[in-house]
């Protein structure tokens, strides 16, 4: 083979590699794998990626935490801990540790698991520390909203999901001027987990509509105020 031809063979070799480099990104496991994962790895890393209050309610054990809304999140990451070591993320579904696994793998983070589904999916399968005591609204307070003949429009959302923020105007909106035919009712998700744990909520926002007590449709991830009008029709 003449030089110039094991060159450009090099060269292409090397592209390859810097290409492969790049496209390392991070591995997203579903709870049972990701909590297999951590048992197997000794001393794990676990990033909780959610603001200090909802850390402060509910965490998987031995998770530090490190807001991912913060602006220095990244030297804060980088000097928690070790790139060389496996690091395990989450949020409350799964938004923010996406984001937040995929910094660390542009950081040189070697191996980042996030946790499909975030801590609702976890507490779903079963894998939190049980607790019998209710956080927020229960079942029956939440029955009592539906005991109604209109029908009800209810928004799950949290302060720190950002569809949330920007469907909020429409929601407010619409609850001042539909009082006469629709019942609408906010549910911050932070301050009501028992009642989104039991009705499956592990997706923000999240809009239930009812009549006569039973869900007619459901609504996730952003809409807009006319396809909401449209659904109450």
């Amino acid at each position: 083979m003449k030089f110039p031809q094991i060159l450009f063979v090099i060269m292409l070799s090397l592209l390859f590699a810097c290409h492969n480099q790049k496209a390392k990104t991070f591995e997203t496991l579903a709870p049972k794998e990701f909590a297999a994962k951590i048992k197997t790895t000794k001393n794990p890393q676990i990033l909780d990626v959610r603001t200090p209050d909802e850390f402060e309610s509910e965490h998987i054990e031995n998770a530090r935490n490190i807001n991912w809304n913060n602006e220095n999140f990244a030297e804060n990451a980088t000097l928690a801990y070790d790139k060389s070591k496996p690091v395990f993320v989450y949020c409350l579904s799964g938004g923010r540790s996406k984001k937040a696994s995929k910094k660390l793998s542009e950081l040189g983070f070697t191996n980042v698991y996030e946790l499909d589904g975030g801590i609702l999916g976890w507490n779903e399968e079963g894998l939190s520390s049980p607790s019998t005591a209710p956080i927020g609204m229960t079942m029956n307070d939440f029955n009592d909203l539906l005991n109604t003949d209109k029908k009800v429009l209810v928004d799950f959302y949290a302060e720190w999901c950002g569809p949330c923020k920007q469907m909020e105007p429409s929601i407010l909106r619409m609850q001042k001027e539909m009082t006469d035919k629709v019942v609408v009712v906010r549910i911050d998700v932070d301050k009501n987990k028992t009642l989104a744990e039991t009705l499956k909520i592990n997706q923000l926002p999240t809009i239930l509509i009812y009549e006569n007590k039973a869900v007619q449709n459901k609504i996730i991830g952003l809409t807009s105020e006319e396809n909401l009008k449209k659904q109450l029709q």
